[in-house]
């Protein structure tokens, strides 16, 4: 039995003759059988010059092809190129090639396709069998109980992927982590591969390929906001060293929560720069709260309300954007077919209700916290990571909290929530929304506090002052504008009571 290796670069004319040849020649000689052996043109060097060291081998050029003499008790014995190869044919089986030089060359470029694709393919496998790191910080947090269920069930990450989720906290909790660690074992859950606690920082976020975030806890006792916002700054020092250190390259950060979440995203990408491109702040919660909140008035469910737009601070001063905002599945005078939907501010009359009920009713769940329990921020985080992994719904808007590169007039350098949608294992700021603009004293506004809030938190600046004057806005959202496209957002104002629920 005569057994050939032939490998090459993968987009080798040299290559792709010697395969045809010994294609032919395995079909009619019952005795001869070939391995193919294919790499990508940017390893083939090194490749060549590994296999050439191992079998003490002489040979600088595509294709290598040797004899394996395994069944004799030999290594290889090396025959060289393409003519060599070809000259062994001809002596020993009369056979020789006469392929042209274009048939070379395309056959070439299609091997050197078949070897991306093929690659991709092996990747993807490699990752079905290699469980996704997960690792979820502050894990004694109430969301925290109410997201492992939803990370395990396949929804998020999907019914294939198996994740291996690590729990951190700081080490007073590990008690209480070892129990958790037993619930979500008890789960039998078929795509969690395990599940393990961890309390020392050192080894906090080791391959992590998934970091979430959350409200952190602490036994100190602090009393002011100024406190509240330094005490941030250590903690964000850490983790960013800690994620540069020890996760995975392209890590993926979602920072969720109730307090600060713009402040701690930024000050992550500070101390994590090699990653902050990967780093972002859920904005789901707070366009969950005005969905309900405009679902409530309208008398239908809050997941036929889309395309709501969260401006701004997430967990503070916000804008509540109603003007794309449609309603689905509506029952009002005006029926259409299937996925038909009407503008939410085109049915809202109640001017009044929108410009300062509507605005009041999301300060207070915003300033006081109400409703936006552990449910709603794990089921927020979760369907972030959704969009993230697989996108958005097509043609839906989505918040998310995000490093500002100038869209919309707003300063570069600021975490801002923006409307986006999510595509392709990453996110696309939708600059190009008609009749969705800013002014400028409504930015300021809003990018005023968080500019503010970084001040403090380094010690730039001794007191926290929040900005009390709302921006002037019409009296009637329905005054003489036609267009739900050109009516204004609502304001939600978190300037007071924001100490209430630091912890």
């Amino acid at each position: 039995m005569a057994k050939f290796v032939i490998a090459g670069k993968a987009n080798c004319p040299y290559y792709a003759k010697a395969e045809l040849l010994a294609d032919y020649l395995q079909k009619n000689l019952p005795d001869f059988r070939i391995f193919k052996i294919t790499q990508h043109p940017d390893v083939w060097e090194e490749w060549l010059e590994d296999i050439c060291e191992k079998n003490k081998w002489d040979h600088s050029t595509s294709p290598i092809i040797w004899r394996e003499l395994l069944d004799r008790g030999g290594k290889g014995l090396l025959l060289g190129g393409y003519n060599e190869f070809l000259e062994h044919a001809q002596l020993y089986y009369g056979v020789t090639s006469s392929m042209t030089t274009d048939l070379m060359m395309l056959i070439a470029k299609e091997n050197l396709e078949a070897h991306i694709e093929e690659e991709v393919e092996k990747k993807n496998l490699k990752d079905l069998i290699t469980p996704l790191q997960v690792w979820i910080a502050s894990a004694s947090n109430t969301a925290c109980y109410h997201i492992i269920p939803i990370l395990i069930s396949g929804e998020v990450f999907g019914m294939h992927r198996e994740i291996s989720l690590t729990l951190f906290d700081r080490e007073q909790m590990e008690s209480y982590l070892e129990s958790l660690v037993v619930e979500i074992e008890d789960l039998a859950s078929p795509i969690l591969r395990s599940v393990s606690l961890c309390t020392n920082t050192e080894d906090a976020f080791l391959r992590a390929q998934v970091i979430v975030i959350l409200d952190d806890s602490t036994d100190e006792e602090v009393y002011t906001l100024e406190s509240c916002l330094r005490s941030r700054v250590p903690l964000c020092r850490l983790y960013g060293y800690l994620m540069e250190k020890n996760a995975h390259e392209s890590v993926k950060v979602i920072v969720g929560g109730k307090t600060f979440v713009n402040l701690k995203t930024a000050l992550l990408m500070q101390y994590a720069p090699n990653i902050a491109h990967n780093i972002i702040a859920v904005a789901l919660g707070v366009e969950g709260q005005a969905k309900a909140t405009v679902a409530r008035k309208m008398k239908t469910t809050s997941a036929s309300i889309k395309d709501v737009i969260i401006w701004g601070n997430i967990s503070g001063n916000n804008y509540v954007d109603l003007r794309k905002a449609k309603v689905y599945d509506y029952d009002s005078a005006i029926k259409g077919p299937p996925g038909y939907c009407h503008s939410v501010l085109n049915l809202i009359f109640d001017s009044e209700w929108v410009t300062k009920e509507f605005v009041m009713r999301l300060r207070n769940l915003s300033s006081t916290g109400k409703e936006f329990g552990g449910i709603l921020a794990a089921h927020s985080i979760a369907t972030t990571l959704k969009y993230w992994y697989h996108g958005s719904p097509p043609g839906e808007i989505v918040s998310l909290g995000i490093m500002s590169e100038g869209q919309f007039g707003i300063p570069e350098g600021v975490v801002f929530s923006m409307p986006v949608k999510f595509e392709n294992g990453t996110w696309v700021v939708l600059t190009d929304l008609e009749g969705v603009s800013l002014s400028k004293q409504i930015i300021n506004w809003l990018t005023d506090d968080l500019i503010q809030e970084k001040r403090v938190a380094f010690g730039e600046l001794i007191t926290f002052q929040p900005v009390k004057e709302v921006p002037e806005r019409k009296d009637s959202i329905h005054s003489n504008m036609g267009s739900a496209e050109e009516k204004e957002p609502a304001v939600s104002d978190d300037s007071e009571g924001k100490t209430g629920d630091q912890q």
